[in-house]
């Protein structure tokens, strides 16, 4: 290019060199501060870095916590380079706008910069390949500022592009009927952002200052057990060659597919006394047998190796009274709330969040949780997967608000527990708006007719 342009070879080399620099740009000495930066930084897993490198990365960048992806430092690191009023323009994985290991991150921004357009790009194809996990445009600023103009699913054509380009860049409101919104206060500290309506954004905001967690009534989410060998450790109960006491009945997602439990048969064993040790094998001979002849599978797996005299836990802990204890199961991957009772007889698979309660009527809080309500907080803190699915993990669901259970009149409470009965959605909807002392605007917001 520079050569067209009219350029020597020798002064086009010069150039290049002086401008481009292959290195790690973690560990680069680059000559700061910018007045922009612009990129799509890499989407890597900490287990794919090695370990001394993890080290020297998380001693230079305060926002690596927890299990962050690469791309966190790479944002940190172009912040902190930035100008007084400079820019930063970037397209990456949006995970960590909402999500646990995002939290620094997000309260750098807070405190330091303006968050001043966010993009949602779910759906749209904003790659020439597949993605799993969507990508968002953010524009964030050395300056103070709290408002954010916010766009979703843009269609990816010149003029709708061109004509969001200057949505988003105006100092003016956005028109009545433009596709950007302009909301105040997304980023606040560490806590998620939420980037959809303000309508919705308000109802939420009032829910969470007028009644407590899950969690604070009675409620606790809890999630199914991992094993690392599924081959190994789960299989048809009768097929299961080990101690009666050594195998728990086993739920998986296709037992629930249908809203109610099918159970197929399937159990996992369990390798763990009362007390959380491992049982002594030497005093479960049909266990140790079993286990034994699939050796080379489960020793083979990094927590066995990491402790080989325990090479046949499970990953998770069993506790066997978890299994006998009332739930709701929840699959975590899902378009809408797919919640499940499960009266007392299996243990959840890791691919199943739970929750049980200690005050609140399972059937009750099914209602709720099967509402639009409760969709909304998921929507608002769950990053979205292909297709729209939202993630239903502990992490979201901890931040959903609930009456006590003291608190709910008798007739509500029936009503409640009749809708999950029927699995009446409208009906759960209905009372649930009721519980949270929804007003005819707000019912209205989450889509409901307001009446």
């Amino acid at each position: 290019m520079l050569s067209r342009s009219g350029l020597t070879a020798s002064q086009s080399i010069a150039l290049a060199d002086a401008w481009l620099v292959n290195d790690d740009f973690l560990l680069a000495d680059l000559p700061d501060p910018f007045d922009v930066v612009i990129g799509n930084p890499p989407y890597v897993r900490q287990e794919r870095v090695p370990d001394v490198l993890l080290t020297e990365y998380r001693s230079r960048y305060t926002t690596i916590y927890d299990r962050a992806d690469l791309y966190i430092p790479f944002i940190e690191r172009s912040l902190r380079s930035l100008t007084n009023g400079g820019v930063l323009g970037f397209i990456c994985a949006d995970r960590w706008m909402k999500n646990r290991y995002g939290g620094p991150l997000r309260n750098l921004v807070s405190e330091q910069f303006h968050l001043k357009v966010y993009v949602d790009m779910v759906d749209t194809p904003a790659f020439h390949s597949e993605v799993i996990a969507y990508p968002a445009i953010t524009v964030i600023a050395r300056e103070r500022g709290t408002s954010t103009r916010i766009a979703h699913r843009p269609p990816v054509e010149a003029k709708a592009l061109h004509a969001l380009a200057l949505d988003l860049t105006s100092s003016h409101r956005p028109e009545k009927g433009s596709a950007v919104q302009l909301i105040a206060g997304v980023a606040s500290g560490a806590e998620p952002w939420i980037l959809d309506s303000s309508d919705q954004m308000v109802i939420i905001r009032r829910l969470e200052a007028t009644f407590p967690l899950l969690e604070d009534t009675g409620c606790k989410v809890g999630i199914g057990v991992a094993t690392g060998a599924d081959k190994a450790f789960i299989g048809l109960m009768d097929e299961l060659t080990v101690e009666e006491d050594r195998k728990l009945p086993l739920a998986m997602t296709k037992d629930i597919a249908d809203g109610t439990v099918k159970w197929r048969g399937l159990g996992v064993i369990n390798p763990f006394a009362d007390d959380g040790k491992l049982v002594d094998l030497a005093r479960y001979p049909l266990l140790k047998r079993y286990l034994e002849l699939r050796k080379e599978q489960i020793a083979g797996r990094h927590c066995a190796q990491k402790v080989p005299a325990n090479w046949y836990r499970t990953i998770d802990r069993i506790t066997p009274s978890i299994a006998e204890t009332p739930k709701l199961l929840i699959p975590d991957i899902k378009g809408q709330a797919h919640i499940v009772f499960e009266e007392g007889k299996l243990y959840p698979h890791h691919n199943l969040y739970y929750i049980t309660a200690s005050q609140w009527d399972l059937k009750a809080l099914q209602a709720v949780l099967l509402s639009s309500v409760t969709r909304l907080f998921i929507a608002t803190y769950s990053t979205k997967m292909h297709g729209g699915f939202l993630r239903f993990q502990a992490q979201y669901l901890r931040r959903l608000r609930l009456p006590r259970w003291s608190d709910v009149p008798q007739a509500l409470k029936t009503a409640l527990i009749n809708a999950a009965d029927v699995r009446d959605l409208a009906a759960c909807n209905a009372a649930t708006f009721q519980l949270y002392g929804l007003s005819r605007q707000e019912k209205a917001a989450l889509g409901g007719d307001g009446d």
